[in-house]
């Protein structure tokens, strides 16, 4: 599991640690069942808080994407795919509405709207 932190992002650490492995979850890089790493292992690999580490954790698991046993750890839940999907399409949906009204505050016309969307489809 390759965790990536970064200093310089907006988004808190626990955020980033969060929607990382919410990632590999949703990829099937994580399988049902699954141990984590401990709270203070991964807090040593990555070389943050362990508390930081433990918010990401309880963010997790506050939404269904883990589960934790007290002594054993921390481990992937079972997950329904398609809720996860509709997860992912909300928060796409979420960010489109916030690009359509950014383009209507500056008139921007939806075909240039458009084609900006899919020259960034197409390029990553």
């Amino acid at each position: 599991m390759n965790i990536i932190i970064s200093n310089s992002s907006g988004e808190p650490i626990y955020k980033q640690i969060s929607s990382q492995l919410k990632n590999l979850i949703f990829n099937g890089e994580l399988l049902e069942g699954e141990s984590l790493p401990s709270i203070r292992s991964l807090a040593k690999d990555l070389k943050i808080s362990v508390i930081t580490t433990k918010r990401a954790y309880e963010e997790l698991e506050n939404e269904g994407f883990i589960y934790t046993l007290p002594g054993k750890g921390s481990y992937v839940s079972a997950q329904n795919m398609e809720i996860l999907r509709e997860k992912k399409i909300k928060i796409i949906e979420d960010k489109l509405s916030e690009a359509v009204d950014a383009s209507k505050l500056i008139e921007l016309p939806i075909e240039t709207l458009k084609e900006m969307l899919d020259i960034l489809y197409n390029n990553k």
